[in-house]
């Protein structure tokens, strides 16, 4: 047998092996991070660090449907909206009910909310699905200021935390975060797990070629539809779990600026990857803190778009996707 014969049998073992080393190595780099969530509240404001941990959630929802759909939606702000009204009313007008069960009302909320929203917009395409989102998204703002269970513009306060269970107090900042961590450990594996499944293998073909994939038979609308409606349930699961934290939801999380700042977030962080949507979320949140804070105050918004510009331009990819390209270019 030939020498190049050799190398032609060994090179899918090859490929196998560096498929394996590679799954290890994301999975000690995930295990590394879990291991950082559980000891950041003791090293850092834990209600900071939720606040950090339900956009990022957001951001990763968002993410599902652009990154990975190449469906640009201007409206996401009315599931986190609704997620967060719909478990703040509950909690609130019911003491009894626990909040893991306001939790999931509010996902449920949302989730029949994109249901709602993905059958009047998923058959445009371009800027008239996103222009479509954004009018519904506007239309439900509208609702939640003239809805008497919203509170209009006071909104909603005064929201329980309540008990975990029936018997974990969540008044308690430490075991409050780790409820938030679980809930964004959870929405992160799902999109994980539908983002290299052959459902996200469709829709990776679906935003690379439309036209190719309707001609491989794969029914198109119903694929984008399914990942509008999860998308929009994580979204819903982000504000629920807000509205828990801080106790309140209010008429912000509903408003256009929301859905700008999730797409912002996203960009920044790296659209069509896994963390980038979670580096995004902490950078601007981070940033937003400081600069509160300072003597610049008031030029928050501006300061974020110039990052934001020079970020576009400097890093096409996000920052999450530009580091990626220099470790494959210098490590493999």
């Amino acid at each position: 047998m030939t020498q190049s014969q050799h190398e032609a049998i060994a090179a899918p073992s090859m490929v196998v092996e560096r498929q394996r080393r590679a799954k290890q190595r994301r999975t000690m780099f995930y295990l590394a991070l879990i291991a950082i969530g559980l000891v950041a509240p003791f090293l850092a404001y834990p209600v900071f660090l939720m606040k950090i941990l339900c956009f990022a959630l957001f951001a990763c929802a968002f993410n599902l449907l652009l990154g990975y759909a190449g469906l640009l939606s201007f409206g996401h702000a009315a599931f986190l909206a609704s997620g967060g009204y719909v478990t703040g009313y509950l909690l609130a007008s019911y003491p009894g009910l626990t909040p893991e069960v306001g939790i999931i009302a509010g996902t449920f909320s949302a989730t029949l909310l994109g249901i709602l929203f993905g059958v009047l917009s998923i058959r445009r395409q371009g800027i008239y699905f996103a222009m479509v989102t954004l009018a519904l998204a506007q239309l439900m703002f509208f609702v939640y200021i003239q809805a008497p269970f919203t509170g209009g513009e006071d909104g909603l306060h005064g929201v329980p935390r309540g008990e975990l269970l029936g018997f974990i107090d969540l008044s308690n900042n430490i075991a409050m975060y780790y409820f938030v961590f679980v809930i964004f450990l959870f929405g992160f594996a799902l999109i994980q797990r539908a983002v290299h499944s052959p459902f996200g293998q469709v829709l990776k073909a679906i935003r690379e070629n439309e036209p190719r994939a309707v001609s491989l038979g794969y029914n198109v609308d119903a694929y984008k539809l399914l990942a509008f409606v999860l998308s929009a349930a994580i979204a819903g699961l982000a504000g629920s779990t807000k509205t828990v934290v801080f106790q309140l939801a209010s008429l912000t999380d509903a408003h256009w600026h929301m859905s700008g700042e999730v797409i912002l977030m996203t960009l920044l962080g790296g659209v069509g990857t896994l963390l980038g949507p979670v580096m995004g979320a902490s950078l601007v949140i981070s940033l937003q803190h400081i600069l509160a804070q300072s003597p610049l105050g008031n030029w928050v918004s501006v300061i974020l778009g110039l990052i934001f510009v020079v970020c576009v331009l400097s890093f096409r990819s996000g920052i999450v996707g530009e580091l990626g390209k220099m470790y494959r270019k210098n490590f493999k």
